[in-house]
């Protein structure tokens, strides 16, 4: 069986291919422009998107089994008859309905997003987007008064799109805050919340099945990509976590047949996979900034390019209480904090760049440690943790994430786990297992203990909070 898995991401659509003696390897990747059309807002082209996942498959050949990952939470209104969109893609980064989930929170809505759905209102997840496309995307009220519009989470669009199904999978829809946690269907009450039209919404599947066919090719898996990945790193059992530094920085922990809720520490519980009846769950903590703060800071000329990353000549910039906290896109987990701003803190006229960019490193992984520490609470972390990612090659800020956690690593040199994943759940289909790339692995053992260090980047955290909510400096 010849597998092709699609990881449609957040910068680029990869298409990976596992032939039948079980080698892969990518065969093309396409990026695409990302859209800033005002402050906070970040947006794609649906069409784009599609005419590179079309590129990613004409160029993988033939195939006998087809995969797709998706970004999660990355949303978009469409036209059911004719399949076009009529909104661009609102990415999962974009925080354009934080009023609208304030005046929510005000109103107490919030115990019912994390008793149905399992999660915190915050503008990361789909459904306020949702609603601001019924709202503000052209034409949508009169598709929808006339049975035709489709409100859905971007893997809903391209299977309506390549295969005529409009569905999404179980894992996708437990991230929009529609779907109940428990029963896997959309939840009425949390539709009528956020004012998303039920019958708009697609049709909610298992992550392994059947998914249509794109060119005689059946869509056998179908889930979100940080679930592919924690799936492609080889993790099953309850205690098995995985972090993936791409855009953010993304922390799963399997939980098996259990649903953790630890809404105080700011966890999200959500659904790892499913597979025929059997469903499995997961915990998840994320940090929004991560490969993206670091592309930030080299486009501001703190580093000429990746290599500068490896090795730093002086001490941990903690140490010497200068910090950077990666807040560029607010605090997720455990702050769930968007009015958060981006902070260097302790600087002096002896900072130079260099001490920038290791603090704005630093910062990242700390910022990790965050969301382990609160994941710790929620369940027994197994060892060692398993990291991937672009990050991961850099010498320094491995070493610095194992001290800052106080874990060993394993530090994954494949950098597909995420396409592999993907390509393993579709291989799931067909009864087969795929065995995880280990080549050029190592494992990364802590050599102080990082607590200090967490303690001081805190009050930098703090200091960071509420700042996008402080009132203008106007003159006069």
């Amino acid at each position: 069986m010849r597998i092709v898995a699609i990881d449609q991401g957040t910068t680029s659509t990869r298409a990976l291919a596992v032939e039948t003696d079980g080698s892969c390897r990518v065969v093309h990747s396409e990026r695409h422009e990302q859209h800033h059309p005002g402050a906070g807002r970040v947006e794609h082209d649906g069409e784009e998107l599609v005419a590179n996942i079309r590129r990613c498959l004409a160029a993988a050949g033939k195939a006998d089994v087809i995969g797709i990952d998706n970004q999660g939470e990355s949303c978009l209104a469409w036209d059911a008859q004719t399949k076009r969109p009529i909104s661009p893609v609102i990415v999962w980064q974009d925080a354009r309905t934080s009023d609208q989930v304030e005046r929510l929170k005000s109103d107490g809505a919030e115990t019912l997003t994390l008793t149905r759905a399992g999660l915190p209102l915050d503008p990361y997840f789909s459904a306020t987007k949702l609603r601001w496309l019924l709202d503000h995307a052209e034409g949508a009220r009169d598709l929808a008064q006339a049975g035709r519009l489709r409100l859905g989470t971007t893997d809903a669009f391209f299977l309506n799109r390549l295969t005529g199904t409009c569905a999404t999978d179980i894992t996708t829809a437990s991230r929009t805050s529609l779907m109940n946690l428990e029963t896997g269907n959309w939840d009425p009450e949390l539709c009528q919340l956020f004012g998303v039209p039920g019958e708009c919404l697609p049709e909610i599947r298992p992550t392994v099945g059947s998914f249509g066919e794109i060119d005689g090719v059946p869509v056998a898996a179908s889930m979100v990509d940080q679930q592919a990945a924690l799936y492609g790193h080889g993790c099953r059992a309850p205690g098995d976590v995985k972090i993936t530094f791409g855009t953010g920085a993304f922390a799963l922990g399997v939980t098996g047949e259990r649903i953790v809720r630890l809404p105080e520490r700011g966890l999200l519980p959500t659904v790892a996979w499913q597979i025929g009846p059997k469903r499995s769950y997961a915990v998840d903590g994320g940090v929004y900034n991560a490969g993206s703060a670091v592309d930030w800071a080299l486009r501001l000329g703190l580093a000429p390019d990746l290599a500068a990353l490896d090795s730093f000549d002086r001490p941990p910039a903690i140490e010497r209480s200068l910090a950077f906290v990666p807040a560029l896109s607010g605090l997720a987990c455990p702050h769930w904090d968007r009015s958060a701003a981006g902070l260097w803190i302790g600087m002096g006229l002896e900072t130079d760049a260099r001490d920038m960019l290791q603090a704005l490193l630093e910062g990242i992984a700390l910022r990790t440690a965050e969301v382990i520490e609160a994941m710790g609470a929620a369940l027994p972390i197994g060892a060692p943790v398993s990291v991937d990612g672009g990050l991961v090659r850099s010498d320094y800020f491995v070493r610095f994430l194992a001290s800052c956690l106080g874990r060993s690593l394993v530090v994954r040199t494949f950098d597909e786990l995420t396409a592999f994943g993907c390509a393993g759940l579709a291989a799931a289909a067909g009864g087969r297992s795929l065995t995880v790339p280990r080549e050029g692995e190592r494992v990364i053992e802590p050599v102080t203990d990082g607590a200090a260090w967490r303690a001081r980047f805190g009050e930098a955290v703090s200091r960071a909070k509420g700042w996008r909510h402080a009132a203008p400096v106007r003159p006069g």
